[in-house]
């Protein structure tokens, strides 16, 4: 009888090569950066951008469906009203910029959206009879301490990607792996707090996040300048600083090779009308549709989310070296077609193709998270490329206001639209034409891509005389007003 062969030691070792080569990576950026910063990006993205804005998103349809009562296309509108602190990302990415306190520029605001957003979760979950308007109100301000979170790590990471350049896109890759653990983890275990807890209740566990994110204001890495000290700085001086922030902003809009990109990405997301409400009751419809359970809504876009980390690995591992142009009109091109899947799904065709609903919407969930997150991160990676140094919390905050006023415009158009075609929370006859009106729109997108430069991601978009002009416009002081969240230590690759 044979003996069996050994198996080889060298598979083994690279088995663990591979296991540990995510270990080695954050082990480079916390290196070449700053181990604190790298862990607020990991708290930031994973727990505030990821966990919590999936885990909101499932357990407000529940609320608005199961305790208010309201109508789909109602609902739309409310979901855009969130969306509105993101769109003054703007405002608080000035504020992040020209308003320091006690001589920081970054801490005291992780504070602030921590205490914002653990007194709103707490408080929509524990009030009995909350109306409408209240309720409104208090998720608002979640959603505001996630925008405000998010705008504030983001000013840091523009600032390591000008100034570390060839580490843009490993920081956008792994904003987008952050993002995806978190969204998994959100999404799986939303629909089982629902059940255990009852979707108000449930709220609650929104109120951990936020409250994580005040331990990062204290512990986070950042050089305290005497400078900086609020009652140490004229009031006139942080109103010039403001006005210098303004106005350069305003300069660097104006120019074509910036507002050129910054409407292809607002078109991008606004043609695309958001119908996610309909789908979500007919979902949940025991008689018109596939009657998932909460957890099974939950695992469905747990899946995705799964699904998502892959994206950010082609992403990582093939795309990274495509031209921005390239790869965002093929990323948009299989979006639209993975938009079509949803329309077979309504109008039952997988039935009677034999595939069971749970497969079928498994496979266009993982589908639709890929492609969007290949279409996602190119244009994050975009936008850091047309920054500049002395206003990068302001103006990577002015790009996603434009982001986030594309997505506020998908969401309302998205419930007009869901209110015209008569879709409510029994009817569903014409849920299939409002989502492929959706999809042929994303392919009209297409049209618009000659906006987005024929450059490759890391060319430098922003002239350099621009930068330097603008950089020193805005450093008001000798000892260093204009100081980075961390301290970097090469500027380039050897």
């Amino acid at each position: 009888m044979a003996k069996r062969p050994n198996s080889d030691p060298s598979d083994s070792n690279k088995l663990l090569s591979i296991m540990a080569q995510p270990f080695r990576w954050l082990k480079m950026l916390s290196s070449e950066l700053n181990p604190s910063f790298i862990a607020g990006v990991v708290l930031v993205y994973g727990l505030s951008h990821g966990f919590s804005g999936s885990y909101f998103k499932v357990v407000s349809d529940y609320y608005w469906k199961d305790v208010q009562k309201l109508q789909p296309s109602v609902v739309q509108i409310y979901i855009g009203i969130y969306t509105i602190p993101w769109v003054m990302k703007p405002i608080w990415g000035l504020l992040t910029d020209a308003f320091p306190v006690r001589g920081y520029l970054r801490r005291p605001y992780f504070v602030i959206a921590g205490v914002v957003g653990t007194a709103s979760a707490v408080a929509v979950a524990v009030k009995e009879g909350l109306g409408i308007l209240g309720a409104l109100g208090l998720l608002i301000g979640i959603s505001t301490a996630m925008a405000i979170a998010d705008v504030t790590v983001d000013a840091c990471i523009v600032r390591s990607s000008i100034e570390v350049r060839w580490l843009a896109q490993d920081l956008q890759s792994l904003c987008g792996a952050c993002s995806s653990i978190g969204h998994l983890i959100g999404y799986s275990t939303s629909g089982v707090f629902v059940h255990l807890l009852g979707a108000q209740e449930a709220l609650g566990i929104l109120a951990i996040p936020p409250a994580m994110i005040i331990v990062l204001g204290f512990f986070i890495h950042e050089p305290r300048s005497s400078t900086l000290q609020s009652y140490g700085k004229p009031k006139g001086e942080s109103l010039k600083h403001v006005g210098v922030a303004i106005r350069d902003t305003c300069k660097a809009i104006k120019c074509p090779h910036v507002w050129k990109p910054a409407l292809f990405m607002f078109l991008c997301l606004s043609l695309s009308i958001s119908t996610h409400e309909g789908q979500f009751y007919w979902y949940t419809d025991k008689k018109a549709g596939p009657a998932f359970s909460q957890e099974s809504v939950g695992l469905i876009y747990a899946v995705g989310s799964a699904a998502s980390l892959i994206g950010v690995l082609i992403y990582h591992k093939t795309l990274r070296d495509v031209k921005f142009r390239r790869i965002l009109f093929f990323a948009q091109l299989f979006y639209g077609v993975a938009g079509l899947l949803d329309v077979v799904f309504i109008l039952r065709w997988n039935l009677a193709l034999k595939i069971p609903d749970e497969l079928f919407v498994v496979l266009e969930e993982c589908v639709s998270r890929i492609v969007s997150r290949i279409r996602w991160t190119p244009m994050m990676v975009l936008n850091t490329r047309l920054c500049s140094v002395g206003i990068e919390g302001t103006f990577f905050a002015l790009l996603a206001c434009i982001d986030s006023l594309g997505m506020l415009c998908s969401k309302w158009s998205g419930g007009l639209v869901l209110h015209a075609f008569g879709v409510t929370r029994s009817d569903f006859r014409n849920l299939w034409l409002v989502v492929l009106l959706r999809s042929l729109l994303r392919f009209v997108v297409l049209a618009f891509v000659f906006l987005v430069p024929d450059a490759s991601q890391s060319d430098i978009l922003v002239p350099s005389d621009q930068t330097m002009s603008r950089k020193s416009s805005t450093t008001v002081e000798e000892d260093g007003d204009s100081i980075p969240l961390v301290s970097m230590k090469g500027e380039s690759r050897g």
